[in-house]
């Protein structure tokens, strides 16, 4: 999923070539596509002519709008789930063909995507599987400060001891840890 400025580079159009095309003025496309309008918000026509030009359905076209972000201890449950349902080698190709990673990441979701690139490059080490070089560009950026648990945060404020989320840090698994996430148990989950 993304946005219409994604879009419009990678089909290597111009706003005023979609504007011409599309029957869509300058000005509302150069609105949407710098922010300054929200593409959920526009009128059912707007969206139609967009989406029939970029040749896409307009439920995809709005997807990167209209979706929300869960609680990031949630996604990274989600992400534990899904690796025990499907298995080791059956969650590196789903997540290689789905490219969530890529997904996150473009629409910032930083946490997010480091959190499954971690995960995919984890799963890959410990099952003698290659990295996937797809996301080279990726794995050399991290997030600006270390994530911890909730109950890395919460045990560390209750017990006053900053000791504890020294040790979480230390026992962290080193593929997440590159993208400064404390993770250390991803198989144990209910």
């Amino acid at each position: 999923m993304m946005k219409l400025c994604d879009l419009i580079q990678e089909k290597n159009l111009s706003i005023y070539r979609l504007s011409k095309n599309s029957g869509i003025p300058y000005a509302t496309l150069n609105d949407i596509v710098n922010d300054k309008a929200r593409l959920e918000k526009c009128k059912a026509e707007t969206v139609y002519r967009l989406a029939k030009e970029l040749d896409l359905s307009m439920e995809d076209l709005l997807a990167p709008y209209i979706s929300k972000r869960c609680d990031f201890e949630l996604f990274k449950s989600n992400v534990c789930h899904s690796l025990k349902d499907l298995g080791d080698i059956d969650f590196i190709v789903e997540t290689l063909e789905k490219d969530e990673i890529r997904e996150y990441y473009n629409r910032q979701w930083y946490r997010e995507a480091f959190y499954l690139l971690a995960m995919l490059d984890y799963i890959s080490r410990i099952n003698n599987v290659p990295a996937c070089e797809e996301y080279e560009d990726i794995r050399c950026k991290k997030l600006q400060s270390i994530i911890y648990p909730k109950s890395i945060l919460a045990l560390s404020a209750v017990s006053k001891d900053e000791s504890v989320k020294e040790l979480a840090k230390k026992e962290s698994i080193p593929e997440f840890m590159r993208f400064n996430i404390v993770e250390n148990e991803v198989r144990n989950v209910l």
